[in-house]
């Protein structure tokens, strides 16, 4: 390992033997010798270990503890003042380290890059996952934070944290993933870069953690609402510390805990109740005008159509590739299965 390493890479695997090496390469490739590769095998069943044993990476392997508890294991084995949690199934583009480390210095707190969508062999499937835009920023999106509880921001692997900011990963017990709280903290440790190009790909292979690739479903709503409201309460104490004379808002009243309780309502079988509430939330949020009278669209026909349809609209509100606006038709129009008797 490099003796002053500036970034180091965290790949924690559990049973992606098909993907890992994919993933290793993706950095070896690089031959940056000012960054730190540790692969932590989470316990898997498979042939994940014997992948990562013959790419004379440093590895470890240890109990299965689920994926914070490997990036904090790998943590404690890197030194680097800067981390990246690239998961198993993903990769980073050639080149891609340099940029990353060329806009790095003590004032960032996180940098985030959207990624290029891919589907198990490799082949585009979308790009800009999700889309980004170019900046720095600090007291702009602390300030969207504390009104909103979320900004714009990629997925595990297109996201780089400062050393301390990925400490808060220690007091978060009841999340089993890295991207939660230190996504929302960053603004308040210091500055967020974005970079608009994709240097990273995002697997998709119907076994995501995030879900995509996958039909929505009821389970998967309330895990996202849980654990939404459990990273507010762990961010409400870590902005108290930090700054007294500030508070969260009410993560109940925002347009991202509404959104979500809508869509469990369809996929729960219900007619959804928070049209009225979640329309006038859209309306303050940082889309396009164009993204906001589609998602108006959808969530007013979810609400007055057959559930059948709401969750076929659901379904394509949430599908990888493109959507288009004869698509989202097609799904009204769609005939109906005849129900059984």
């Amino acid at each position: 390992m490099p003796s002053s390493p500036k970034l180091a890479i965290i790949i924690a695997c559990y049973n992606y033997e098909s993907f890992v090496d994919r993933a290793i390469q993706s950095i070896l490739k690089q031959a940056r010798d000012d960054c730190e590769l540790v692969v932590v095998d989470d316990g898997s069943t498979d042939g994940s270990w014997d992948v990562i044993s013959r790419s004379g990476v440093t590895a470890f392997r240890i109990e299965n503890s689920g994926a914070r508890r490997a990036c904090l294991f790998g943590l404690d084995k890197t030194r680097a003042p800067f981390v990246l949690f690239l998961d198993a199934d993903d990769e980073l583009k050639p080149g891609s380290l340099g940029k990353i480390i060329d806009r790095l210095d003590q004032d960032v707190a996180k940098l985030q890059f959207p990624l290029t969508r891919i589907d198990a062999d490799g082949n585009v499937i979308s790009g800009a996952f999700p889309p980004l835009e170019t900046f720095r920023s600090r007291d702009s999106l602390a300030r969207h934070v504390l009104r909103s509880g979320v900004y714009r921001s990629p997925p595990t692997s297109g996201n780089v944290f400062r050393r301390d900011l990925c400490e808060l990963l220690r007091e978060a017990d009841y999340d089993k993933f890295v991207d939660g709280v230190i996504l929302l903290a960053a603004p308040f440790f210091g500055d967020v870069v974005s970079i608009s190009e994709e240097i990273g790909c995002y697997r998709i292979h119907g076994r995501n953690d995030s879900g995509l690739g996958r039909s929505p479903d009821a389970a998967s709503f309330q895990r996202d609402i849980d654990r939404y409201l459990a990273r507010m309460e762990h961010l409400r104490t870590v902005i108290r510390r930090r700054e007294p004379n500030q508070d969260l808002f009410d993560p109940r009243e925002t347009f991202y805990f509404r959104e979500l309780k809508f869509c469990l309502d369809i996929a729960s079988g219900q007619r959804p109740r928070a049209l009225l509430g979640l329309v006038p939330k859209l309306l303050g949020e940082p889309f396009s005008v164009k993204n906001k009278v589609a998602m108006a669209a959808f969530y007013t026909l979810a609400s007055v159509l057959p559930n059948d349809r709401g969750k076929a609209l659901l379904a394509f509100r949430f599908k990888t590739g493109p959507r288009t606006a004869l698509g989202f038709a097609k799904e009204i129009i769609r005939p109906r299965a005849p129900s059984r008797a």
